[in-house]
């Protein structure tokens, strides 16, 4: 479709000068990241990093879908917005571990670190008992969306479509939110906390107005 052809070289241009921004900042030694002790290849730090980058993507690929499904001006500005925002962050996450030397792709399956005690805050205290929600070694990210309900929604239209966007994003959204609370529980690193508290700050506020635009659809 049109809008997909003119949206996604937007989207790729803003992940491009994210990265090379990075890069460049790392250059110079001024990036608060390099300042703090660098992670390892398998620290929360790097898991995070790799694990939503993979998060995010898809959360694109959602979007850029329903801007096809749908006319709703609503729908698409949002999901517009969900698509550069997230491109952008996956961008971040990948420059960091470029900035920390480390692979893109780790040696042990996703969400491992999720699974190791927390040693941040209450957490750490005992309160949570380390792993994040029972999950396990090469369980599926939280919140992600299975090929076949990828499949339901691009075969959708209008507000079928609309009402199928908004429930999967929700529970991607929720999904990121448990993520983002799993690294903060599990790091010290300055800018991985900004990143992960803006993480859950901004999606829990557009579950809300998600909720609000699904029960309108109902």
């Amino acid at each position: 479709m049109a809008g997909t052809r003119r949206a996604w070289p937007l989207i790729v241009v803003a992940v491009v000068v994210v990265v090379v921004t990075g890069a460049l900042a790392f250059s110079a030694g001024r990036l608060s990241v390099a300042a703090a002790q660098t992670p390892s290849g398998t620290s929360a730090e790097a898991g995070f990093a790799r694990d939503m980058q993979v998060h995010h993507q898809q959360g694109v690929e959602l979007a850029m879908i329903v801007r096809d499904r749908t006319d709703d001006e609503a729908t698409r500005t949002l999901a517009y917005d969900f698509a550069t925002t997230q491109a952008q962050q996956a961008g971040q996450l990948f420059g960091w571990l470029v900035q920390w030397r480390l692979p893109q792709a780790g040696s042990e399956p996703d969400m491992t670190w999720m699974t190791r005690p927390a040693t941040v805050g209450e957490q750490a205290a005992g309160h949570a008992h380390g792993a994040a929600g029972g999950h396990r070694p090469g369980d599926p990210m939280p919140g992600l969306a299975t090929p076949a309900q990828i499949t339901q929604l691009r075969a959708a239209g209008g507000v079928e479509a609309e009402r199928r966007f908004l429930t999967l994003m929700i529970a991607h959204h929720r999904g990121a939110v448990e993520m983002a609370q799993a690294v903060l529980a599990r790091s010290e690193n300055p800018s991985v906390r900004s990143f992960a508290g803006a993480v859950v700050t901004s999606q829990e506020s557009e579950i809300a107005l998600m909720e609000g635009m699904l029960a309108e659809r109902s």
